[in-house]
């Protein structure tokens, strides 16, 4: 099983997933340009593969679909982390550049492409989608 390391910016806050993500990509979507002033580079994680050391704040919001975001960052330097929604349950967004190693993973799509600013560097050899596609949700261990 492989284990990742990543930290923010101060390092207040380091954290490890094991195994691989359930996908990685680049979503477009406004809210992650706000974020990134840029489109976010982000690792789906099963909830269980993260361990987390140090404190996080967060922020919550609603999306347009109604679901709860939950976005988790460092109080200190403020680095982004981490993101949840309630509508797909089980499952933590990893920010990939605050891997330890982050050319570790790669991603395999571009989400929320026609909220993309007409500068945007889509990597066009990546399987595309206009809007939020569905995220396949790992297998629960009854």
């Amino acid at each position: 099983m492989t284990d990742r390391t990543g930290s923010c910016l101060c390092g207040a806050v380091r954290y490890r997933v094991s195994g691989d993500p359930v996908i990685a990509r680049v979503c477009w979507c406004r809210h992650c340009q706000r974020i990134a002033s840029n489109g976010t580079v982000n690792a789906v994680f099963p909830d269980t593969a993260l361990e987390v050391t140090g404190a996080t704040s967060e922020y919550e919001r609603t999306a347009d679909s109604g679901n709860k975001i939950r976005q988790r960052f460092c109080p200190q330097c403020g680095s982004q982390l981490f993101g949840a929604s309630t509508g797909r349950p089980g499952v933590t967004v990893v920010r990939m550049g605050t891997l330890d190693d982050p050319s570790s993973l790669r991603p395999t799509i571009n989400i929320w492409k026609k909220s993309a600013p007409v500068w945007a560097c889509v990597d066009d050899r990546l399987e595309g989608f206009e809007t939020q596609p569905v995220v396949p949700v790992p297998p629960t261990s009854s």
